[in-house]
Protein backbone atom coordinates (compact mmCIF):
# COMPACT_ATOMS: atom_id res chain seq x y z
CA UNK A 1 0.00 0.00 0.00
CA UNK A 2 1.17 3.51 -0.72
CA UNK A 3 2.76 5.59 2.00
CA UNK A 4 0.26 7.65 4.05
CA UNK A 5 2.08 10.89 3.25
CA UNK A 6 1.87 10.12 -0.46
CA UNK A 7 -1.86 9.47 -0.22
CA UNK A 8 -2.44 12.57 1.93
CA UNK A 9 -0.46 14.99 -0.25
CA UNK A 10 -3.11 15.62 -2.96
CA UNK A 11 -5.80 16.29 -0.35
CA UNK A 12 -3.55 18.65 1.61
CA UNK A 13 -2.48 20.45 -1.54
CA UNK A 14 -6.09 20.89 -2.71
CA UNK A 15 -7.14 22.27 0.69
CA UNK A 16 -4.10 24.56 0.75
CA UNK A 17 -4.87 25.95 -2.71
CA UNK A 18 -8.49 26.47 -1.69
CA UNK A 19 -7.42 28.28 1.49
CA UNK A 20 -4.87 30.44 -0.32
CA UNK A 21 -7.52 31.69 -2.71
CA UNK A 22 -10.05 32.45 0.02
CA UNK A 23 -8.48 35.39 1.86
CA UNK A 24 -5.87 36.09 4.49
CA UNK A 25 -7.68 34.37 7.38
CA UNK A 26 -8.57 31.20 5.46
CA UNK A 27 -5.26 29.31 5.97
CA UNK A 28 -5.57 29.62 9.75
CA UNK A 29 -9.24 28.59 9.65
CA UNK A 30 -8.36 25.52 7.59
CA UNK A 31 -5.58 24.67 10.04
CA UNK A 32 -8.12 24.68 12.85
CA UNK A 33 -10.65 22.68 10.81
CA UNK A 34 -8.14 20.03 9.79
CA UNK A 35 -6.83 19.67 13.35
CA UNK A 36 -10.37 19.29 14.68
CA UNK A 37 -11.22 16.65 12.06
CA UNK A 38 -7.99 14.81 12.84
CA UNK A 39 -8.77 14.82 16.56
CA UNK A 40 -12.29 13.54 15.93
CA UNK A 41 -11.24 10.59 13.76
CA UNK A 42 -8.59 9.67 16.35
CA UNK A 43 -11.28 9.09 18.99
CA UNK A 44 -11.65 5.34 19.64
CA UNK A 45 -15.43 5.36 19.11
CA UNK A 46 -15.08 7.17 15.79
CA UNK A 47 -12.21 4.93 14.70
CA UNK A 48 -14.44 1.92 15.37
CA UNK A 49 -17.17 3.44 13.17
CA UNK A 50 -14.65 4.15 10.41
CA UNK A 51 -13.49 0.53 10.47
CA UNK A 52 -17.03 -0.91 10.55
CA UNK A 53 -17.71 -2.38 7.08
CA UNK A 54 -21.47 -2.52 7.81
CA UNK A 55 -21.76 1.27 8.09
CA UNK A 56 -22.25 2.89 4.68
CA UNK A 57 -19.71 5.64 3.97
CA UNK A 58 -22.42 8.24 3.30
CA UNK A 59 -24.05 7.46 6.64
CA UNK A 60 -20.68 7.73 8.41
CA UNK A 61 -20.11 11.13 6.80
CA UNK A 62 -23.59 12.29 7.80
CA UNK A 63 -23.01 11.18 11.41
CA UNK A 64 -19.69 13.00 11.60
CA UNK A 65 -21.11 16.16 9.99
CA UNK A 66 -23.99 16.13 12.47
CA UNK A 67 -21.59 15.69 15.40
CA UNK A 68 -19.51 18.63 14.14
CA UNK A 69 -22.42 20.91 13.25
CA UNK A 70 -21.50 24.50 13.99
CA UNK A 71 -17.82 23.63 14.47
CA UNK A 72 -16.89 23.32 10.79
CA UNK A 73 -18.19 25.18 7.76
CA UNK A 74 -19.74 23.79 4.58
CA UNK A 75 -16.33 23.32 2.94
CA UNK A 76 -15.09 21.37 5.95
CA UNK A 77 -18.18 19.17 5.74
CA UNK A 78 -17.55 18.63 2.02
CA UNK A 79 -13.98 17.53 2.76
CA UNK A 80 -15.24 15.21 5.48
CA UNK A 81 -17.76 13.64 3.08
CA UNK A 82 -15.12 13.24 0.36
CA UNK A 83 -12.66 11.57 2.73
CA UNK A 84 -15.38 9.27 4.14
CA UNK A 85 -16.63 8.22 0.71
CA UNK A 86 -13.08 7.46 -0.48
CA UNK A 87 -12.21 5.64 2.76
CA UNK A 88 -9.51 8.21 3.48
CA UNK A 89 -10.55 9.46 6.95
CA UNK A 90 -7.54 7.73 8.57
CA UNK A 91 -5.32 10.01 6.43
CA UNK A 92 -6.38 13.13 8.35
CA UNK A 93 -3.28 13.30 10.62
CA UNK A 94 -1.02 13.05 7.55
CA UNK A 95 -3.15 15.63 5.71
CA UNK A 96 -2.73 18.01 8.66
CA UNK A 97 1.07 17.56 8.64
CA UNK A 98 1.33 18.15 4.89
CA UNK A 99 -1.05 21.12 4.97
CA UNK A 100 0.94 22.74 7.80
CA UNK A 101 4.17 22.14 5.88
CA UNK A 102 2.73 23.83 2.79
CA UNK A 103 1.39 26.71 4.87
CA UNK A 104 4.70 27.25 6.68
CA UNK A 105 6.55 27.23 3.36
CA UNK A 106 4.16 29.77 1.83
CA UNK A 107 4.37 32.01 4.90
CA UNK A 108 8.20 31.77 4.94
CA UNK A 109 8.29 30.36 8.45
CA UNK A 110 9.87 27.28 9.90
CA UNK A 111 9.68 25.39 13.16
CA UNK A 112 13.10 24.73 14.63
CA UNK A 113 14.14 22.50 17.50
CA UNK A 114 17.13 23.78 19.45
CA UNK A 115 18.77 21.41 21.90
CA UNK A 116 21.31 22.85 24.34
CA UNK A 117 23.44 21.26 27.05
CA UNK A 118 22.15 23.70 29.68
CA UNK A 119 19.60 26.47 30.10
CA UNK A 120 20.31 29.44 27.81
CA UNK A 121 19.73 33.05 28.91
CA UNK A 122 16.97 34.88 27.01
CA UNK A 123 19.38 37.32 25.29
CA UNK A 124 21.40 34.41 23.86
CA UNK A 125 18.20 32.62 22.84
CA UNK A 126 17.07 35.65 20.87
CA UNK A 127 20.50 36.01 19.24
CA UNK A 128 20.57 32.33 18.23
CA UNK A 129 17.01 32.46 16.85
CA UNK A 130 17.90 35.61 14.88
CA UNK A 131 21.01 33.92 13.44
CA UNK A 132 19.00 30.84 12.41
CA UNK A 133 16.33 33.08 10.84
CA UNK A 134 19.01 34.88 8.79
CA UNK A 135 20.57 31.58 7.73
CA UNK A 136 17.24 30.04 6.68
CA UNK A 137 15.74 33.33 5.43
CA UNK A 138 12.51 32.52 7.24
CA UNK A 139 10.62 33.43 10.37
CA UNK A 140 11.62 30.97 13.07
CA UNK A 141 9.41 29.37 15.69
CA UNK A 142 11.91 27.82 18.13
CA UNK A 143 11.22 24.90 20.44
CA UNK A 144 13.91 24.58 23.11
CA UNK A 145 14.98 21.52 25.05
CA UNK A 146 17.84 20.63 27.38
CA UNK A 147 20.07 17.70 26.39
CA UNK A 148 22.97 17.36 28.88
CA UNK A 149 24.71 14.74 26.69
CA UNK A 150 25.73 17.55 24.31
CA UNK A 151 28.28 18.66 26.96
CA UNK A 152 28.18 22.27 25.67
CA UNK A 153 26.90 24.14 22.62
CA UNK A 154 23.71 23.51 20.70
CA UNK A 155 22.14 21.38 17.97
CA UNK A 156 19.62 23.10 15.68
CA UNK A 157 17.16 20.97 13.68
CA UNK A 158 14.96 22.49 10.99
CA UNK A 159 13.37 19.73 8.94
CA UNK A 160 16.22 17.84 7.25
CA UNK A 161 18.80 20.50 8.14
CA UNK A 162 20.88 19.79 11.24
CA UNK A 163 23.45 22.29 12.50
CA UNK A 164 25.54 20.61 15.17
CA UNK A 165 27.52 23.12 17.19
CA UNK A 166 27.86 20.91 20.26
CA UNK A 167 31.01 19.65 21.95
CA UNK A 168 29.66 16.09 21.68
CA UNK A 169 29.25 16.56 17.92
CA UNK A 170 32.74 17.97 17.56
CA UNK A 171 34.21 15.05 19.53
CA UNK A 172 32.35 12.60 17.29
CA UNK A 173 33.72 14.36 14.17
CA UNK A 174 37.26 14.27 15.59
CA UNK A 175 36.92 10.57 16.44
CA UNK A 176 35.64 9.81 12.92
CA UNK A 177 38.50 11.78 11.31
CA UNK A 178 41.15 10.09 13.45
CA UNK A 179 39.83 6.57 12.87
CA UNK A 180 39.40 6.87 9.10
Amino acid sequence: MADLATLARPYAKAVFELARGAGAEAPARWSATLKLLSEVVAQPQVAALIDDPRLPRAQLAALLCAALAGKIDRLGENLLRLLAENRRLPLLPAIVREYERLRAEAEARVEVEIATAAEVPEAQRQALVAAVARRLQRQVQAHWRIEPALIAGAVVRAGDLVIDGSVAGELARLRRDLVS
